[in-house]
């Protein structure tokens, strides 16, 4: 376990980035919130000078809410799962690197805006329609295949971590990316979401849906929860496809 531990910190505001580190000592099981935690109690730079605090976002400290997303040595992560000792031994480094994501604009210091994710969530009806609040009788029964499918999609956090490992989500491209079509899949699969199954899938086929995903990849091997999202981007472009045929020859839905 190292002593000493020094947070590099790439902060500031849309207009003025700067990098600016901070020392610490280090305590077993400690992980980079904890760190951030003693910088706010005494945001004192390496330099010695009194700093403003960082900024920064967190909500649960236990990996489901999403807020604490940041780059820690430039790989898209939970700040709150992420424990300083793996990450000096991995690195053979008592330096870690903290950057705001790039991919989504940014607020200050560590926090960005992903209010895309979640519009791009409302696009695609990320919801199971209701009539009315209190039914008397039970739901209609699920394949356990598809429970099995359900859950692993449901545990997403709408981190952003997919986005900011795709290459495809930049500034000069439209693709909405993983999380909302995994999304799609999701509420496709439920016996009552799956009435929604065509809006969701029109929206998949207009500008920014699945057809501009360029299967990198990146997104399974950075998500925290380890969805397959790229199983899940496959399965929904087979739906697309048979959505258009449907509709081109005017078929019954099923």
């Amino acid at each position: 376990m190292a002593d000493k531990v020094i947070l590099r910190i790439y902060r500031g505001e849309p207009h003025h980035q700067y990098f600016e580190e901070f020392e610490f000592t280090n305590t077993q099981n400690m992980n980079i919130l904890s760190a951030l935690m003693e910088i706010q109690k005494r945001p004192i730079n390496r330099e010695g000078k009194k700093t403003t605090p960082v900024a920064w976002e967190c909500s649960c400290l236990e990996e489901v809410c999403g807020t604490c997303s940041m780059l820690i040595n430039g790989r898209p992560r939970q700040g709150c799962s992420a424990i300083i000792d793996t990450i000096v031994k991995q690195t053979n480094s008592n330096v870690i690197t903290l950057a705001p994501f790039t991919k989504f604009p940014l607020v200050k210091d560590l926090i960005v805006d992903r209010r895309s994710m979640f519009e791009n969530l409302k696009k695609v009806k990320a919801w199971v329609p209701v009539e009315q609040m209190y039914a008397q009788s039970y739901g209609p029964p699920i394949d356990p295949v598809h429970q099995q499918a359900m859950y692993k999609a449901s545990t997403c956090m709408t981190c952003g971590c997919c986005s900011e490992g795709c290459p495809q989500v930049n500034s000069h491209s439209t693709f909405m990316g993983p999380a909302p079509i995994s999304q799609v899949k999701l509420f496709n699969l439920h016996p009552v979401g799956k009435t929604l199954k065509p809006q969701r899938l029109r929206v998949m086929m207009q500008e920014g849906g699945v057809s501009e995903c360029g299967n990198a990849q990146n997104c399974h091997q950075v998500c925290p929860k380890k969805i397959p999202l790229t199983e899940a981007i496959a399965d929904v472009g087979g739906q697309v496809s048979k959505q258009i045929f449907k509709e081109l020859f005017s078929l019954p839905e099923r």
